[in-house]
């Protein structure tokens, strides 16, 4: 299914999973009191979906497994909100699910398994031989064991109306100054040049993800995540400042932080904004809303062309105290196969974490041009940056969905909230 953006500000749930438990260490044995599946039937919990089509559409294709494997699939739901704050517990129940959909990397999947409630896979992979490209399956690699399959890819960037730009004589941006030309142009021709909305917060990390992922690249990212580097290093202020020069200008619309993502996107969709920076979900909203052609391109570096900024929605992993470790291995070998990814990107319009072959699939044009650049980029092709909320705590994301805030309105200077996110990546 699709995991919204809004469901990877979630992502963190690390805090509350390891503080709550008194476990360390994860399972290698699936046998125990829990998953109330049984041997013929497995749960299934999944973040709510956002329509009853999606859940016909994704229980239909289950039916494809139950009947070749004999299992019995019960999909389950609840809404993130509740999710995040019963997930232990539902893990722990002897009538728990025996699989969970939940965020890849080490905030989410990996806080659950640090807490002993997710099922060692390591076996299982090389058993099943699952495909899974090698930086997606490091996201649900913790402690040198595997514990899921990752979930869809998704990368952070900048899109824009292929016919607005050309009208007005502009080529896709490749670097800051080009963007800000851009965003001249587009102002006096009198469209907002890049619709934004970060009423919820969370857009406002992928706009500092984006523009520090192109400065510093996926080396200088990684160091910056470990630890390795500083918050308050010159790149992350100037990528802070350029965001404060762009809604100084009115380059992001009016008030950009009382308006709500849903507005944002509306924006763009009617033709309104030129430019809109969000991520690869946004396709299937245009394949739907859109009467034009967009372009997708890397937000801009300073210097020359950036790269994407990349993240991963939810993926399955095995609850440790299943009782039927077997069948849900089976169910994950399902969802880890290039029919299944075939299957999401035709029905679901997602990025597999794995090559797919999308010959002979009805796909958007756009959503194949995004499938080819994250394979090429994933198999060695180029390189992609990093999305920090999926790979920060959550008390760190909440100082930055705050501080771009703070930017955007004016009670914080950029080097002002550099601290504070150096500050928070310290606790």
């Amino acid at each position: 299914m699709r995991i919204s953006p809004k469901v990877l500000l979630g992502s963190a749930v690390c805090l509350l999973v390891t503080a709550c438990t008194g476990q360390t260490g994860a399972s290698d044995e699936g046998g125990g009191g829990g998953g109330g599946g049984g041997a013929n039937t497995l749960r299934y919990l999944i973040e709510q979906l956002e329509d009853a089509d999606e859940l016909s559409r994704l229980e239909e294709h289950l039916a494809d497994f139950e009947e070749s494997s004999g299992i019995d699939v019960e999909v389950q739901q609840l809404d993130i909100d509740t999710m995040r704050t019963v997930l232990q517990t539902q893990l722990r129940a002897e009538d728990g699910p025996d699989v969970i959909n939940w965020g890849s990397g080490p905030g989410s999947g990996g806080a659950l398994a640090d807490a002993g409630l997710l099922y060692d896979l390591t076996a299982a992979y090389e058993e099943n031989g699952w495909e899974v490209y090698d930086f997606a399956k490091e996201r649900v690699t913790y402690d040198g064991k595997v514990y899921g399959i990752p979930g869809e890819m998704e990368t952070v960037g900048l899109y824009y109306n292929t016919q607005v730009l050309a009208d007005l004589g502009i080529e896709p941006p490749r670097t800051l100054d080009d963007l800000r030309a851009a965003c001249r142009t587009i102002s006096e021709a009198g469209l907002i040049p890049m619709a934004l909305g970060d009423q919820e917060g969370w857009p406002g990390g992928h706009l500092l993800s984006m523009a520090l992922s192109s400065a510093l690249g996926p080396d200088g990212m990684q160091a910056l995540l470990a630890g390795e580097g500083s918050w308050e290093s010159p790149e992350v202020v100037d990528a802070l400042t350029f965001w404060q020069e762009a809604n100084d200008n009115g380059w992001l619309g009016e008030s950009p932080v009382s308006i709500d993502y849903d507005t944002m996107t509306a924006q763009y969709i009617s033709g309104e904004a030129a430019m809109i920076p969000t991520g690869s979900w946004f396709v299937n909203d245009l394949a739907v809303g859109a009467d034009f052609e967009s372009g997708y391109v890397p937000f801009p570096a300073p210097d020359g062309e950036g790269v994407f900024s990349s993240g991963l929605g939810s993926g399955p992993f095995v609850a440790a105290n299943t009782d039927n470790p077997e069948g849900a291995i089976q169910l994950l070998d399902f969802l880890a196969s290039e029919e299944h990814g075939q299957w999401t990107v035709e029905n679901l319009q997602q990025i597999p974490p794995r090559p797919v072959d999308t010959t002979g699939l009805d796909v958007d044009p756009l959503l194949a041009q995004v499938l080819d650049q994250v394979s090429t980029l994933s198999e060695g092709g180029g390189e992609l940056g990093y999305n920090i909320d999926v790979l920060m705590p959550e008390a760190f994301n909440d100082t930055m969905f705050d501080g771009v805030q703070a930017v955007l309105t004016g009670q914080s200077t950029p080097a002002e909230v550099a601290a504070s996110l150096q500050a928070a990546s310290q606790q």
